[in-house]
């Protein structure tokens, strides 16, 4: 008998337009409440992220979740 695995992925991404706190926290508090995002850190300060996720996001949803924040993400 086989059974399947649910693998978690991390997510490095750059996040441009930060300016403070709030700005991560709120991109933060986003991420997770998004299905399937397990865990999400996110630094204004080096303006980028460490995202997990399970298998059922990919790094462009998740650029795209971010970028309707208000900042803009890349890879």
């Amino acid at each position: 008998m086989f059974f399947a695995l649910d693998m978690d992925t991390t997510h490095e991404v750059s996040i441009q337009g930060m300016t403070c706190g709030g700005c991560s926290g709120r991109v933060t508090n986003v991420l997770l409440n998004t299905p399937g995002v397990k865990s999400a850190s996110i630094s204004h300060e080096q303006n980028n992220g460490i995202i997990v996720t399970d298998s059922t996001l990919s790094t462009s949803q998740l650029l795209e979740i971010i970028e309707a924040t208000g900042f803009s993400a890349s890879v």
